[in-house]
């Protein structure tokens, strides 16, 4: 990935956004990184790695726990429990 300073992004951005085709393109600031200019493949691959596949009681269905019955009432007892340490 070849860093462009800000300055020589902004005087060649279609040079920029024509590469960012063929891998993401780091921009710096001061020598500092400040952003990257991904391609919109790259971005949908990002932005969809992070969607669940199922819903989680899909994925409860179809694991060995599906036959397990949880008791999911609430007890009512506030009571504190005393701890000795």
């Amino acid at each position: 990935m070849k860093p462009w300073q800000l300055q020589e992004a902004k005087a060649k951005f279609s040079e920029v956004v024509r590469a960012s085709a063929e891998s993401p393109q780091q921009i710096t600031l001061r020598g500092k990184n400040v952003a990257v200019l991904l391609s919109n493949n790259e971005y949908e691959k990002l932005v969809n790695a992070n969607k669940p596949k199922q819903s989680l009681y899909e994925l409860l269905q179809s694991s060995s726990f599906a036959e397990v019955k949880l008791d999911l009432r609430r007890n009512k007892d506030r009571t504190m429990r005393k701890i000795d340490l």
